[in-house]
């Protein structure tokens, strides 16, 4: 729990950090395998730098799948290279004993807000999903975001994952999304054939937005029943 005296001294409590995804346990391991030998000229700074370059140049590569669909491998590249930056600087910064915990937990979310943004409009310009699904998409990895940044500063609990599902599990989802979308784009179902990325993007929607709902609702009945004791 959050202490008075911790908000007095430092004005920010860092938050325990919650990670139940399925690759959270072996990526843990990688990653501080990672950052121990990690060359010491290579600060947080420049793979917190190198996550949301990737993430932008990710979303210029899916425009550019408009013109090539060749591109899309760009986009499992950069994909990778945002997985790289944007997990492996926090592990650098504890491994290091540098963590300054208020400017990495704003930069941190900063540069996803704006990556994701690039991303979406990216995937929406490129032609394998339609406007409406990547705006659905977007608004709900904004929402389960807020939800999440409320509850690390009611609760004290940073959530990395919602269930078994985190930032890496869907970095790698996309990537298989890309790799089927190269090869047959669209999806056949009764009567109809719909784009792959259309279909997924649905599926996303219906899952964030059941996520969210089930969330919000288990931390406002954790927040009541705390403070009515």
């Amino acid at each position: 729990m959050i202490t008075q005296t911790e908000v007095r001294v430092s004005g920010f409590v860092n938050a325990r950090r919650v990670h139940t995804a399925v690759t959270a346990g072996l990526e843990k391991r990688l990653l501080i395998w990672t950052a121990r030998r990690m060359p010491a000229a290579i600060t947080p700074d420049h793979l917190t730098a190198l996550g949301l370059g990737s993430q932008v140049c990710a979303g210029i590569a899916y425009a550019l799948a408009a013109l090539d669909h060749r591109a899309l491998w760009l986009v499992n590249i950069f994909l990778l290279l945002n997985w790289f930056g944007d997990s492996l600087d926090g592990t650098l910064a504890r491994v290091r004993n540098q963590q300054r915990p208020r400017y990495g937990f704003y930069v941190d979310h900063i540069c996803d807000t704006a990556g994701a943004l690039t991303l979406m409009a990216g995937l929406g310009f490129s032609g394998y999903l339609h406007w409406p699904a990547a705006a659905g998409m977007l608004l709900c990895f904004y929402a389960l975001s807020i939800e999440s940044y409320l509850a690390t500063y009611t609760l004290g609990r940073f959530h990395l994952s919602h269930g078994l599902f985190g930032p890496t599990e869907l970095r790698i989802l996309l990537a298989a999304g890309n790799a089927v979308a190269f090869v047959q784009p669209y999806v056949n179902l009764p009567g109809h054939a719909f784009l792959l990325f259309d279909v997924g993007g649905v599926i996303a929607i219906i899952g964030m937005s059941a996520m969210f709902v089930a969330t919000a609702i288990r931390h406002t009945i954790a927040l009541s029943v705390e403070e009515t004791r």
